[in-house]
């Protein structure tokens, strides 16, 4: 049913509040159950989803790190690689991804006329 569908979804949220590995664990394990329980097809498939991923997804919430900076270095990498379509060398590949990617500083001399 549409309300327990949203009361899945509520409880899911409140996971993200939780500070303590062991206490977000046995938290979305429950929630799991729960979603087992109520035979809602997508939700079946995303506690598998987190089942797969559950290290990470726990971990969460004590870093509060993600991938997200990765995913998004990797995205620049992939757009050079299709603009340049192919480099000539290796050495030249790994030079273009330092410059794109590696927020390098240059200090340019001044230009004056």
């Amino acid at each position: 049913s549409i309300s327990n569908a949203y009361r899945l979804k509520e409880l899911f949220n409140e996971f993200w509040d939780f500070k303590d590995k062991e206490e977000a664990a046995a938290y979305l394990s429950y929630w799991c159950d729960l979603v087992k329980e109520s035979k809602i097809f997508p939700f079946m498939e995303a506690a598998k989803t987190i089942q797969a991923h559950w290290f990470g997804i726990v971990s969460y919430t004590e870093t509060n790190l993600n991938n997200g900076v990765l995913e998004g270095i990797n995205s620049k990498i992939q757009l050079a690689k299709k603009r340049a379509r192919g480099y000539r060398n290796i050495d030249n590949y790994i030079n273009m991804i330092y410059f794109i990617a590696g927020k390098l500083k240059f200090d340019y001399p001044l230009y004056s006329t």
